[in-house]
């Protein structure tokens, strides 16, 4: 099993609880957390996608880019059921 896609699951999940948390912040009207985490959103990503493009073939790629999604799903899942900073 390749360890690579573990990781880009685990941080599928990472970036989409942090933009799910970002969402929520903003609605919210929390400026700092929502920077923060709007930031750490477009790093992860884009180092990512940057990742995927640059070191995998064409044929892991694919699915590279489909484990990252699952992971991105759950991470969705996760930041709906936790209420992180978000006390009234």
């Amino acid at each position: 099993m390749d360890y690579y896609l573990i990781i880009y699951f685990l941080v599928g999940i990472i970036q989409d609880f942090l933009f799910t948390l970002n969402v929520k912040y903003v609605a919210k009207e929390k400026v700092i957390p929502a920077i923060l985490s709007s930031f750490a959103t477009v790093f992860v990503s884009m180092m990512v996608l940057y990742n995927i493009i640059i070191k995998l073939d064409s044929e892991r790629s694919i699915l590279a880019i489909v484990i990252y999604s699952a992971g991105i799903a759950t991470g969705t899942f996760l930041a709906m059921k936790f209420k992180l900073g978000l006390k009234d």
